[in-house]
């Protein structure tokens, strides 16, 4: 490719005196002549550096081949003149964007079966303009668009591709010394699938200076979706981090927000990160359309209001928790809102009332549904889980919400009681006497109360047990603390009278 050199001469008039007649060419069916006068001219213009001139004749000669439906030549003028010693790389630019334009036309004949049985023009000028645009910085932009289409492709062929490789009696291609291994041919719906998402995370649209945005967006969020869809969720949440989330917030950006936070909460249940799908769900609330449409605004503050009380206990839930007890706006779901005031209230709740007020609506929604695929675990995390999980994620899911009521009425009794009967705890939480200790062990490894349990008493202690240097200390300095209030009372005794004095004094001046 040409370095930028300095142009040694303009062919404005020799290329405008070609045109037509290069077009008369053509339209005679002399279309090999008019290849041949072009390139000659081509080569004057290259050599000298003219930009423009050499430009028009690339595109004039893309142009005229397939106005004449010399595909095969096009493909063949296209790969050559882009490999032309000191090609210029904006001519080349030129070139490509003229061939791009044909794509779309060639894929309505292809549509229409124009192309069945015999070549698959659209998918060979696709190709071949790929095949150009390889390793070129100043074709970037072309290929990220060019790599799109074909991941379209392939999306395409996985819906009708069979699920079972057939039988193969040949066998595969073997490579030779010091060659790469040959790619195989995708067949399977998952080889194509597989194929799409390849091709779209090859491409790091997030270093390109020259697409803008919105574009680079859409772009990150399909890689994203191609992934979740073969269940690659790690490479799902690192597009996650690519996407400037304020730009998301602009009132143009509304749909791609949408997308993007459908994302998000698939990998959050993928994750069982119920905190995530609550922080992503509150993002969707934040925008002008859900907000528009009152069914759906529902639907969204009801899942919001589900995830927080499903995510574990910690500080970040506790406290937004309490601010969305404290939003107006999510009592549009009043059913919904009476369960988070259940684990905002310091009071025991009983898991078969919560069962009967709660579980005929909540069991419905495709949360809790016992027919739900929602978050169902795909990808290499398949098969994890504990034996005890159920394999339908909306029983999961309410399994998990009866983990959270016991938690939170283990919090509630920890706080009003200091030592309690292994017995008595076990009649408060309506649970057998293994699963209370293991819950009550849980919450102790993760540092959400402090719990010693005395086997052979059959006691649990909440209060830590002070040493007897600390609990001088602590009287200690209840003690300092006192004195120094005594301190400061005389004082401000002292200055009133000091003051009272002042004024008696004054008043017997006057007099």
């Amino acid at each position: 490719m040409s370095l930028g050199r300095k142009q040694e001469k303009d062919y404005t008039s020799e290329v405008a005196s070609l045109k037509p007649e290069a077009e008369a060419l053509a339209k005679a069916g002399k279309v090999q002549e008019a290849v041949d006068k072009i390139s000659a001219l081509e080569k004057q213009t290259r050599n000298a550096s003219d930009m423009a001139s050499t430009a028009a004749l690339l595109t004039l000669l893309a142009r005229l081949l397939w106005e004449a439906g010399a595909l095969d030549v096009l493909n063949a003028q296209l790969a050559a003149m882009s490999k032309k010693h000191g090609q210029l790389k904006e001519a080349v630019v030129r070139m490509v964007d003229e061939a791009m334009a044909w794509l779309p036309a060639l894929k309505q004949r292809k549509e229409a079966g124009e192309f069945r049985g015999a070549k698959d023009r659209w998918l060979e000028l696709l190709t071949t303009l790929r095949d150009i645009t390889e390793g070129k910085i100043y074709l970037e932009l072309a290929r990220a668009r060019l790599t799109v289409m074909l991941a379209e492709h392939h999306e395409q062929l996985a819906t009708t591709a069979p699920t079972t490789a057939p039988a193969v009696s040949e066998p595969a291609p073997v490579a030779a010394d010091g060659d790469e291994k040959p790619k195989r041919e995708p067949v399977t719906a998952k080889d194509h699938l597989d194929a799409a998402a390849d091709l779209m995370t090859d491409i790091q649209v997030e270093t390109y200076s020259s697409m803008d945005k919105r574009e680079k967006t859409e772009f990150i969020l399909e890689q994203m979706r191609l992934e979740s869809l073969r269940g690659n969720w790690s490479r799902v949440r690192v597009g996650s981090r690519k996407i400037n989330r304020v730009f998301l917030k602009e009132k143009e950006s509304a749909d791609l927000k949408l997308r993007y936070y459908d994302l998000i909460v698939q990998l959050a249940l993928q994750e069982d990160d119920y905190l995530e799908a609550c922080n992503a769900y509150q993002a969707v609330w934040d925008t002008e359309e859900v907000k528009a449409d009152e069914a759906r605004e529902i639907g969204v503050l009801e899942n919001i209001m589900i995830y927080v009380v499903l995510a574990p206990y910690s500080n970040e839930q506790s406290d937004m928790l309490h601010k969305l007890y404290a939003e107006p706006a999510l009592q549009k779901a009043p059913l919904h809102f009476d369960l988070v005031k259940c684990f905002v209230t310091k009071e025991l709740m009983r898991w078969p009332g919560i069962q009967e007020i709660y579980g005929p609506t909540l069991r419905q929604s495709a949360v809790f549904s016992s027919n739900s695929t929602l978050g169902m675990k795909t990808g290499k995390e398949v098969g994890r889980e504990a034996d005890d999980t159920p394999a339908n994620p909306g029983d999961a899911r309410w399994d998990q919400l009866h983990k959270r009521v016991i938690e939170h009425n283990i919090r509630v009794i920890a706080s009003y009681y200091s030592r309690i009967t292994l017995a008595r705890l076990t009649d408060l939480l309506s649970l057998p006497a293994l699963t209370t200790e293991r819950t009550l062990c849980k919450l102790v490894t993760d540092k959400t109360v402090y719990a010693r349990i005395d086997r052979p008493r059959g006691i649990v202690t909440f209060q830590k047990r002070t040493s007897v240097n600390a609990t001088l200390n602590a009287w200690s300095g209840d003690v300092g603390k006192m004195l120094g209030l005594v301190e400061k009372t005389s004082h401000l005794v002292a200055k009133e009278y000091a003051m009272h004095e002042a004024s008696r004094g004054k008043r017997s001046v006057k007099a």
